[in-house]
């Protein structure tokens, strides 16, 4: 039996309750505050014997169930897009996993090996992963919009042996220039699924040939699962190193945010990409986990998002449920400002992060969409560990949210002692829940670096999220920024380092320092104070090149939204860079 063993998530007195409720109905509920009872009844069950991809498919016997609605990358236009309905059901998925895991054994993929997954949002991507998983293996999430030194990087330090590539990203791969083949031996083998190209498998053609039988390996929960690179403030980026269990430690939150996901004919969608965190831990897998149907659309494969096909895709696909970041509610509230009024929706929970939501994006969900945004805080270390469940507890527009069940979470100040209400400190997760129960949801550490696995925690086993905020009286907590360099922008995790490394590897650049700069569509944009070179002049043909450079060598989301010439950085005494004194003057020139 493929379920053997699986947890039942949650508190025994979680109700379900009625969609479609209008705003006096939001109202009424956000009165309710369950929340300490949720937390005194909430206990974890995990298992010893736990596999991802086994809790995903134990809903294939069910032939018609289907888990992803697939809108066909060969549609161009908006309106192919969200009038195409293609269902890929359980069936299938495990079917397609089970030959998947034959072929990567049949190339040499042991347990424990990396394998990089560099595909969009599509049905092939939730395949690689249980495929990857079932056959104990680790897999690693890669963007497309990864150019081929943030790839090169990441497939040499994780010494990946296998790459599942997308034809609209295979190019680094086999550019001779690029380097990636030469800099990476350990990387054997390339699927591509697409196109065929000479010197890697044909994603259909193996498939097509492998044997459909496959007994999925025994893992812990313990087991790694997942390989995430997250950006850093100094040096490289980490990778993080998830367990199996950490789906399962991401239930709870997700379940109230989602407000008691799943239900009948729950829909799920994200534009979050599957290749982060957010995408895959809090969208693809917990879907999959409780069987439910999820929408797969490539459209933002080139890092666009179109607020009003987003708005058919609700409509055509019945979306019941969702994740969308902040800067995506405002451009579909800017974009179609009383929604209702011209499509017919079904959307009875959302949860947004990665950055503020905003008072104007909450009282517009609430009002026009007629669900009341849920707010959540987490990190790839330690996700969805904070967050809003209106229908559980009220949620204040602008407060990030209480810890939710089976996660004990505090404000710490320097010295690790526990805030009183109203002060400011860093945001921290236990390994331990509040009734002393192991928290499943932790990384298992940072990829073969036990010095900053060390300093991410404490002696009395806090997680440090590197985040400030404050609790109030009641519990909830309202972010404040981060204590050291990292920021967010239009929702995702900026690392300074990568980019001003990126930046001085351009001959006209002597040395960069990269802040957020505030902007009130996208919470922030990203700014970079260039020293130039002597005998380069700092004009607006340098800056489109330098941007360009940024954009070709990582991805469209680290490039340089704005970048300004300066005869020199702030230092300190011992020659690094002060950018919180660059992020403060950006933070007074937009007041």
């Amino acid at each position: 039996m493929r379920d053997r063993g699986l947890p039942r998530m949650g508190p025994a007195d979680y109700k379900s309750r009625k969609s479609g409720a209008d705003a006096r109905d939001l109202m009424e509920t956000s009165m309710n505050d369950r929340h300490a009872e949720l937390v005194r009844d909430f206990r974890w069950q995990v298992p010893d014997d736990f596999n991802i991809a086994r809790a995903c498919l134990r809903w294939a016997d069910d032939p018609d169930r289907v888990a992803i609605w697939c809108v066909p990358s060969s549609c161009d236009t908006t309106a192919d897009r969200t009038n195409a309905l293609e269902p890929f059901t359980y069936a299938q998925l495990r079917d397609a996993a089970d030959r998947l895991s034959n072929v990567l054994r049949g190339l040499g993929v042991a347990r424990g090996d990396r394998v990089a997954i560099v595909l969009p949002q599509a049905a092939e991507t939730a395949v690689a992963h249980l495929a990857v998983h079932q056959l104990g293996a680790i897999a690693m999430p890669l963007s497309l919009l990864f150019g081929p030194d943030a790839l090169e990087f990441r497939l040499r330090d994780s010494e990946a042996v296998l790459a599942i590539v997308a034809a609209s990203g295979i190019a680094p791969f086999v550019d001779r220039d690029a380097g990636i083949r030469t800099s990476c031996p350990v990387l054997r083998e390339i699927i591509v699924v697409g196109t065929a190209l000479e010197g890697a498998h044909a994603w259909h053609a193996a498939l097509a040939e492998a044997s459909p039988d496959f007994e999925p390996v025994a893992t812990r929960a313990t087991d790694p699962a997942v390989l995430v690179y997250t950006s850093g403030t100094t040096g490289s980026p980490k990778g993080a190193l998830i367990p199996q269990s950490a789906l399962i430690g991401n239930l709870s939150g997700f379940t109230l945010s989602q407000n008691q996901f799943p239900q009948a004919d729950d829909v799920f969608w994200s534009p979050a990409d599957w290749a982060w965190t957010g995408g895959l831990m809090d969208a693809l897998l917990p879907t999959l986990y409780f069987g439910a149907a999820i929408v797969a659309d490539d459209a933002r494969r080139e890092g666009r998002f179109d607020p009003i096909a987003s708005f058919q895709l609700l409509e055509r696909y019945r979306v019941t449920n969702g994740f969308v970041f902040p800067t995506a509610l405002k451009m579909m509230m800017k974009a179609v400002p009383h929604p209702r009024e011209r499509y017919d929706l079904h959307l009875r929970g959302i949860m947004s992060a990665g950055e503020a939501v905003g008072t104007a994006v909450f009282d517009w969900c609430r009002d026009e969409l007629g669900v009341t945004v849920n707010e959540m805080f987490g990190q790839t270390e330690v996700n969805y560990i904070v967050g809003n469940s209106y229908r559980e507890w009220p949620a204040k527009p602008g407060s990030i949210g209480r810890p939710y069940p089976g996660h004990r979470v505090a404000v710490l100040d320097d010295d690790g002692h526990i805030c009183p209400p109203g002060q400011t400190g860093e945001v921290a997760a236990n390994r331990c829940d509040s009734h002393g129960d192991p928290d499943p949801v932790f990384f298992i550490g940072y990829w073969r670096n036990p010095e900053a696995t060390a300093a991410k925690f404490d002696d009395q086993g806090w997680c440090r999220t590197g985040d400030l905020a404050y609790a109030d009286d009641d519990g909830d907590l309202w972010y404040q920024g981060r204590a050291d360099d990292m920021f967010k922008a239009a929702g995702y995790r900026i690392g300074p380092s990568e980019i001003e490394n990126c930046l001085v590897k351009h001959a006209a650049v002597a040395n960069a320092a990269v802040v957020p700069s505030p902007d009130p569509e996208r919470g922030n944009v990203i700014k970079a104070f260039v020293v130039l070179t002597p005998g380069f002049d700092g004009n607006d043909e340098l800056v489109a090149e330098l941007r360009q450079h940024v954009r070709e060598k990582l991805a469209p989301y680290e490039t340089p939204r704005e970048i300004e010439f300066i005869d020199a950085l702030p230092m300190t005494t011992t020659g690094k860079v002060q950018r919180r004194i660059l992020r403060e003057r950006e933070a007074t020139r937009k007041r």
